[in-house]
Formats: structure tokens, C-alpha cells, sequence
């Protein structure tokens, strides 16, 4: 469906969930693909999944030095870079102090130094970023109200990124997604340890079921594409219909 044969891309978060499948996504579409995360077995996991050709470092995106090193590294494996993806999460839910460190360090400051890291190669390929946001980003929410605070960040970022670097030739999208369910990620373990939440989830969704993160990718490998050529500084909701309900 996408070629990117030729094409040179960065996961920042790609070992497991969204990350994982936007990096296979890639990987069969003919990219050469980086991807980093902390865990180090699911990491050589999916860079066994990607190929041969992949590259894989550990690295933890809460570190903003450690950060630029991954992504200096990322662009000499890979010969250049012609989309950063920005997906990782601290996961920082609760309003405490160490909630919103948790959210700030990894899903706005990560998002931030990896782009400024990655910009002189973007500028040269005139590439792409996409960064992942969420539909908890576009309202309140009384449960996860630092997540919900920093996702709406990420999509303001977004759009000044686009505003920025569009001199430059470079495309900035965000996707934002629903609820997605896989194996040994939160709307798994939630299904067993609070179905009553799991249950007002799944009402909440028109289609009457949580979204796949390969669903995400695909949105994701669009806004890389040519075929989105005159698309920058948007969000692309991907939820089933979730925020309708």
C-alpha cells in the first residue's frame, strides 16, 4: 500500500504497542528503520521483527542528552533521516508532581529534543515528524488530568511546529489515538483489573470494540507519504467514533 523504499526513518518508542507496529510498518514498506525504547528485550525482539537492516539502542527519552546521542546515532545507522516519529509516553496520569514530570520529560520534552535533534538531517531530506498525542488531548478529564494536559500540549506543538519548519520543507502531523488494545498493553491489563472501566470504554465506541495499534500505523505511514504532500500542522484523530460517544 506505501512505498518507502530508499526512505530512512526514526521511532522514538518502537518496541512494543503503536511504536512496535508504526516500525514494522515502515520496515514492509521498504524503510530502513531505528527505533529505540528502555526495555532491552522487547527492544531486540522487534528489531529482530524489522530485519535486517534495522537498528535498535537502548534509551531512555526522559534523558535529554541521552536523546541526542540516540538520535546522532540513529541518523550515521541509517544513513540520514526522512521521518521522525515521535511516540513514546511517561504514562504520567495523576495530578502529582510526579505525574507531571513523568508526562512533561518524556511526552513533551522527548518530542521536543528529538525533533531539534533530528532537524539538520529533516532539513536536508526535506522529511516529515509525526507526533503521537492522544484524544484525551481535547478535553478534560478528571482521571488521567496530566496525560489529558500534556497530549493537548503535543497538539498545539504540533501545529508550531508545522508553522516553523515549513520553510525548510518539512511536514509536522500528529495522529491522536483512542483507546487501543494489545497484548500486555493498559486496555489489556484494565480489561481483567477494572472491567467495569474497560466496559465504558467499549460502549463508548461505535464499532463496539477498542482500536488495533496496527490502525494507528497506517495513519501514521499517510502523513509520512507523499500522498499526504499537502497535509502539515493537522491531528489525525483515529478512535472508532470514541469521542462521538
Amino acid at each position: 500500500m506505501f512505498d518507502f523504499n530508499g526512505k530512512r526513518v526514526v521511532v522514538c518508542g518502537g518496541s512494543k504497542g503503536i511504536g512496535r507496529s508504526v516500525a514494522l510498518g515502515f520496515a514492509q514498506a521498504g524503510a530502513a528503520v531505528s527505533i529505540c525504547a528502555r526495555g532491552a528485550e522487547a527492544l531486540e525482539r522487534t528489531r529482530a521483527e524489522l530485519g535486517a537492516n534495522a537498528h535498535a539502542a537502548s534509551c531512555d527519552l526522559s534523558d535529554g542528552e541521552a536523546v541526542r546521542r540516540y538520535v546522532a546515532e540513529a541518523e550515521g545507522a541509517l544513513g540520514g533521516i526522512d521521518v521522525l516519529v515521535n511516540n513514546a509516553s511517561g504514562f504520567g496520569a495523576a495530578d502529582t508532581e510526579e505525574g507531571w514530570a513523568a508526562s512533561l520529560n518524556v511526552d513533551v520534552l522527548a518530542t521536543f529534543r528529538a525533533s531539534r535533534a533530528a532537524l539538520p538531517a529533516l532539513k536536508a531530506s526535506r522529511g516529515s515528524i509525526v507526533n503521537l498525542s492522544s484524544i484525551s488531548g481535547f478535553g478534560p478529564s478528571l482521571r488521567t488530568p496530566a496525560y489529558a494536559a500534556v497530549k493537548a500540549l503535543l497538539i498545539n506543538y504540533t501545529q508550531s511546529q508545522a508553522a516553523m519548519f515549513a520553510p525548510d520543507g518539512i511536514r509536522v502531523n500528529g495522529v491522536a489515538p483512542g483507546s487501543i488494545e494489545f497484548p500486555g498493553g493498559s486496555w489489556e491489563k484494565r480489561k481483567s483489573e477494572d472491567p467495569a472501566l474497560y466496559g465504558r470504554i467499549l460502549k463508548s465506541i461505535p464499532f463496539g470494540r477498542l482500536g488495533t495499534p496496527e490502525e494507528v500505523a497506517n495513519v501514521v505511514l499517510f502523513l509520512s507519504s507523499p500522498l499526504a504532500s499537502w497535509v502539515t500542522g493537522h491531528t489525525v484523530v483515529v478512535d472508532g467514533g470514541q469521542l462521538l460517544g
